[in-house]
């Protein structure tokens, strides 16, 4: 290679190879009208851990306002986060009123 096939980078021609941060996602309960208060506090703090009082404001939250963010978190907490909420199933006390298991969705949140 001679000095004319020098190659010299500039600034503008350097890639960073920064990792990108993934972004958080939140864990979304929406509003139903079958499962009741008690069931919904009560999967709130098995699954998450919460304390009562944090579990009946966000309840009450999804309740008036529709939904209510749950968690937020690396996409596979999230997804696990669902996951467990789905699983524990419908209300057993509403269950023969056609309960479902409580909706939860994910969604990506703004970083």
């Amino acid at each position: 290679m001679s000095s004319e096939d020098t190659v010299v980078a500039t600034p503008e021609s350097i890639v960073e190879n920064k990792p990108r941060r993934q972004p958080p996602y939140g864990v979304i309960l929406h509003n139903d009208d079958i499962n009741t208060f008690e069931f919904v506090i009560e999967t709130l703090r098995k699954v998450f851990g919460y304390e009562l009082e944090k579990c009946f404001l966000l309840t009450q939250e999804a309740h008036e306002r529709g939904r209510s963010l749950l968690w937020s978190g690396t996409l596979e907490g999230a997804e696990l986060k669902r996951d467990q909420v789905i699983s524990r199933g419908p209300d057993p006390v509403m269950k023969a009123k056609g309960a479902l298991p409580l909706r939860v969705t994910l969604e990506e949140m703004p970083q």
